[in-house]
């Protein structure tokens, strides 16, 4: 066994066995993996093993077809072929509008993607799926690459590959330990000796928490028992001369395919379970939980009516395994949070359908420092410390419960909840606030009209519209306050720390105290990597501020550009305070009342400027920003004091008509203003030039990603990001849905709301440079209808930024 080597990847499951190939295949071929069983002896040999090109969101469908493509290869090897059924096709029924609704939008996302799917009617369902029933079906997807394949097989091809480009495997090799090196490189103790390494790979699926607790982590990861039977051979599928295709069913939560003569079907009940959390046995290896098909009932009896032949059929064998799920049910694939050369790859709840896709970003972004995607929604650092391993497992128990059941948009579901709150969200919610969630921050998404009100959750313009308006008008004529929860907050000190700064961002840093000044940091391939931005408070203190989902995301990022003197200093101030917002025409009257030993006129408090004020007797940190394109200041206040500071500020309020606002006014307000959202419109995909970013770019300057980012702007822009107003005043667009030139995908949405200033239906995304100039007449896919878009200016509403200077 070796003793050094550049990576170790720890299990043997599809995950360790995609990312040691998909290194090589990136050109490391000094790699290792240690298993402490045999290969696949986790949940991987018990999989149902269904390979499918769905996807909730662009990169997910991304790395599926990766996987389709690579399993595809592997299948066809002469020297090693394995068993993969593929493009047996797959049908995901509907038997709701918004089942019909959700399925459009995926195909325009796929499409994106350059995956075609298509929407079948009952009839043509039925030709081709004869067992099933068509009784209250109003169509299916149609996924023509879906299928199976065999999971033992997958991976030892995908082990074999590895090995013959130089990777080693040891199996019965547990790890006992592990310990990082003051030179950040770590040591795996294992029961056959130490393996030095440069980095290292949790892969380790339901014993993941084994492994990271010997790093003083916990990751979001819990298991569920997973149950699905084989029948015995079923005369109407001997009869047929071809495979029939998958099934999924949202509205009987289950799943089905063809397994020889028979069929595998699988439940997603809703009395489930969860597995594991109270430790887990370490003879539990190549082993299942006992059988509990009582608990499925209710499911089975809606599975019996869609497919009657299982009324008939008999059962042959029982599955009940653990299979793992993360808070979001979308795999952690990325850099552990607060640790260096340390990554992992678990948490995969369908783990045989989309591992090779997995494995294959993991390694582009160990190698490459990024991958082909932006991997955000896969980042272990989009959870922070509140989602322990209790909140997954509440997570973990819904997500189970509504397996085929995407969220709707703006849907914020209800397990785990209230996770993170302030002082104010009793008060909030006693002002009628409906709730969402953001970074397990509770944030007011709008203020009910009355305590009857539900909104009504769909894809197209629903009963929260002329709520979201009201609010939106209130700031426009009046005033409004908003508070802003969880907002990303860290106070950075030290000698020099602003020429530290101006030589990790790309934008100019504020030099003169009292300034504020919106910054972009770029990664080594000249991309957006975040936004922040930073307030110059002191000669050596400045607050860096960004979004709230960014918070260990941005913190790692700053502490691997720390210089090694050890002369800057990081604090986070995240937890500790939050964010009022006060906005509108009137929001400086309201502040001279409530803060009256502050001078709050446009001379002595101008646009982009910070300062220490007294909210009545509460501290605060006011800073002259806006979001909304209204007259506005940010009031940073100690969590202590807010109630204090929000009272303080409603009563004062109460001669302007001050009213709350919250986040969907403000997103509404922000499109129209053109201004950007952190991973939904700024992603690492795209320089800062093709983000429409140019004029927070200093070339006078040197900074992390300037050489890339010449290089790319001598080659010209590969998309460039447009503001754009459809004419449909049903629906709007969704991220992910695909932009159209002559029926052709020419990009894609990734923002998208009514602008209720002024009353039109916006999108914002990436597009082919030659289509971007404003009055550029292009569609966008909204729930299956091209609609027409044309390309504007990226600032609708007040272009010259009069209201926010007034």
């Amino acid at each position: 066994m070796k003793t050094h080597t550049r990576v170790v990847v720890i299990g043997g499951g599809i995950g360790g066995c995609s990312a040691l190939y998909h290194l090589t295949r990136e050109g490391w071929r000094d790699v290792v993996l240690v298993e402490r069983d045999e290969l696949t002896s986790g949940t991987t040999w018990h999989s149902a093993a269904q390979v499918t090109n769905f996807g909730g969101i662009q990169v997910m469908v991304g790395l599926k077809s990766h996987s389709i493509r690579l399993y595809k290869e592997l299948a066809d090897d002469p020297e090693y072929p394995i068993n993969y059924h593929h493009a047996t096709g797959g049908l995901r029924l509907a038997s709701t509008q918004d089942h019909l609704d959700g399925y459009r939008h995926f195909m325009s996302l796929a499409k994106g993607m350059g995956v075609d799917f298509e929407l079948l009617d009952p009839e043509e369902c039925k030709r081709r799926h004869p067992l099933i029933t068509t009784d209250n079906l109003l169509g299916a997807l149609w996924d023509p690459l879906d299928g199976d394949i065999d999971p033992a097989q997958l991976c030892q091809a995908l082990a074999r590959r590895a090995r013959l480009a130089g990777a080693e495997i040891y199996r019965h090799t547990a790890v006992t330990d592990l310990t990082q090196k003051p030179d950040e490189t770590w040591i795996v103790h294992t029961e056959k000796g130490d393996i030095h390494c440069e980095m290292i790979v949790n892969a380790g699926g339901y014993r993941c928490n084994e492994i990271s607790a010997m790093m003083g982590v916990e990751l979001p990861v819990a298991s569920m028992e997973h149950q699905y039977l084989l029948t015995e051979p079923i005369p109407e599928i001997e009869a047929l001369d071809f495979r029939v295709p998958l099934l999924r069913c949202p509205t009987n939560d289950f799943y089905s395919r063809q397994e020889k003569h028979g069929l595998l079907v699988g439940f997603y009940e809703q009395d489930c379970k969860t597995w594991g959390l109270d430790g887990i046995d370490p003879n539990f290896t190549n082993a299942l939980c006992p059988d509990d098909l009582d608990r499925c009932i209710d499911t089975m009896e809606g599975t019996f009516t869609r497919l009657p032949c299982l009324q008939e059929a008999g059962i042959h064998t029982i599955i009940n395994g653990p299979i793992t799920y993360t808070p979001d049910g979308v795999p952690l694939v990325g850099k552990i949070p607060g640790k260096r050369n340390a990554w992992c790859l678990t948490g995969l709840r369908a783990g045989l359908g989309e591992g090779g896709g997995h494995g294959w970003l993991l390694a582009q972004m160990m190698v490459q420092g990024e991958a082909c995607y932006d991997t955000w929604a896969l980042d272990p650092r989009r959870f922070t410390r509140y989602a322990n391993v209790e909140y997954t497992a509440l997570k973990a128990i819904e997500d189970y419960q509504n397996e085929f059941r995407f969220h709707m948009p703006h849907e914020h579901r209800p397990a785990g909840r209230p996770m993170k709150t302030t002082p104010l969200t009793s008060r909030l919610a006693q002002l009628g606030a409906e709730f969402g969630v953001v970074n397990g921050w509770e944030r007011a998404l709008y203020f009910k009209p009355d305590t009857d009100f539900r909104e009504e959750h769909s894809f197209r313009f629903n009963n929260s519209f002329d709520v979201v308006a009201a609010e939106v008008k209130a700031v426009q004529s009046g005033v409004g306050i908003m508070e802003v929860s969880g907002f990303n907050r860290f106070e950075i000190t030290g000698n020099g720390v602003l020429d530290w700064l101006d030589g990790i961002v790309c934008s100019r840093v504020p030099r003169k105290t009292g300034k504020l000044a919106l910054t972009y940091f770029l990664n080594e391939l000249g991309n957006v990597k975040g936004e922040a931005t930073l307030a110059n408070l002191a000669e050596d203190r400045v607050w860096f501020g960004s979004a709230a989902a960014a918070e260990y995301h941005d913190m790692d990022w700053l502490r691997e550009s720390f210089p090694g003197d050890g002369s800057i200093r990081i604090e986070s101030l995240t937890n500790r305070m939050t964010i009022l917002v006060v906005a509108g025409p009137r929001a400086r009257d309201l502040l001279r009342k409530a803060a009256p030993r502050c001078d709050w006129s446009k001379a002595a408090f101008p646009w982009l400027s910070a300062r220490p004020v007294m909210i009545g007797n509460a501290e605060a940190l006011a800073m002259s920003v806006s979001f909304s394109g209204e007259l506005a200041w940010e009031l940073h206040i100690p969590n202590e004091q807010l109630s204090l500071a929000f009272e303080t500020l409603w009563e004062a309020g109460r001669e302007f008509g001050l009213k709350p606002f919250g986040l969907t006014a403000t997103e509404s307000m922000r499109l129209e203003k053109g201004f950007r959202h952190w991973k939904a419109d700024l992603i690492t995909e795209f320089n800062p030039l093709e983000s429409g970013l140019q004029r927070f770019v200093k070339l006078d300057k040197d900074f992390i990603g300037k050489p890339a980012l010449e290089k790319m702007m001598s080659a010209g822009p590969r998309r460039s990001f447009v503001s754009m107003v459809l004419t449909s005043d049903t629906a709007p667009a969704q991220p992910g849905d695909s932009i159209l030139s002559a029926g052709k995908v020419v990009g894609t949405v990734t923002s998208a709301s009514w602008g209720h200033r002024v009353g039109k239906n916006i999108a914002a995304g990436f597009v082919e440079p030659d289509l971007a100039s404003p009055g550029t007449r292009l569609e966008v896919e909204v729930i299956g209808e091209a609609v027409g878009a044309a390309v504007t200016e990226p600032c609708l509403y007040d272009p010259d930024f009069t209201r926010v200077r007034a």
